[in-house]
């Protein structure tokens, strides 16, 4: 599925389907399920690594264009120094790992983040992956990395000022939005955060305005396909109303099975 651009569920109702059309992760839990099983922090993210692969498979499956996960935050440095380098290789290894597999299956890749701290093997190893799977439409995996919501938004004004110094004295929300660091997507529709917090964690803090969230206990390395299907039912559960009333929300959906009807028939879909 091609790029999406960005469009702002404040400005205008987005398109509402029975399948999330983007979902965005926060996976936590790896380091706790490591603990219950007598085991290294660094296990659980060894084995966080399959529950991405299953996900991802998961999500192609289902028809989900976008899939967002939040792999490390501008926060996590503050972690053990011995975790964040194993958290570095690990990430550099998965990449040289598993590029060839997201290009095979026409998934196009793509971080967004503050790479200016990472070793300038992990940039490389990113920007090749970026541009050997740039023309491929299936779906878009982006792994936030270094990546913070605020720093989003700040970066964003210092890109929207470096290009446009007027708007100094005043700019608008698409002037802005233009510049985050998710400017190629839409709008999550579905948030899921696993381990059991039930906190954002400034991931997402623009994108994230009108998104369904879903918290689950389930740890991350034991987040299967079931666990993604209950996220899914829970969010089409949801009336996503967008400021509308119970009631305008309800007309919109008649409005709308009337004029595929109509179009079906139109089109001969209506002939016995």
């Amino acid at each position: 599925m091609a790029d999406t651009a960005f469009t702002s569920s404040t400005r205008e109702v987005p398109e509402i389907s029975a399948v999330p059309r983007h979902i965005a992760i926060i996976m936590d839990g790896n380091g706790r399920w490591a603990r219950k099983r007598l085991m290294p922090r660094v296990a659980g993210h060894r084995r966080g690594v399959e529950s991405v692969r299953t996900v991802i498979r998961a999500c192609m499956e289902r028809g989900v264009s976008h899939l967002t996960l939040f792999a490390f935050s501008s926060e996590n440095w503050r972690r053990p120094a011995d975790e964040v380098s194993f958290l570095m290789q690990l990430f550099l290894r998965a990449l040289q790992k598993e590029v060839d597999r997201l290009h095979e299956n026409g998934i196009r890749f793509r971080v967004i983040g503050d790479l200016a701290r990472f070793d300038p093997a992990l940039v490389a190893l990113i920007h090749d992956a970026e541009a050997r799977t740039r023309k491929n439409a299936r779906m878009n995996l982006t792994i936030a990395a270094n990546y913070g919501g605020r720093w989003d938004i700040l970066q964003a004004i210092d890109r929207m000022l470096e290009k446009h110094p007027e708007r100094r004295s005043g700019f608008s929300e698409e002037d802005l939005s233009a510049e985050l660091a998710m400017n190629y997507g839409p709008e999550p529709d579905l948030f899921i955060r696993t381990g059991g917090e039930k906190r954002i964690s400034n991931f997402l803090l623009w994108q994230l305005a009108y998104t369904e969230l879903y918290f689950t206990d389930t740890l991350w390395p034991e987040f299967d396909e079931a666990a993604l299907d209950a996220a899914i039912d829970s969010y089409c559960t949801r009336e996503r109303r967008f400021g509308r009333t119970s009631e305008q929300l309800r007309e919109a959906i008649k409005a709308g099975s009337a004029a595929s009807t109509t179009l079906a028939h139109q089109s001969g879909g209506g002939r016995a």
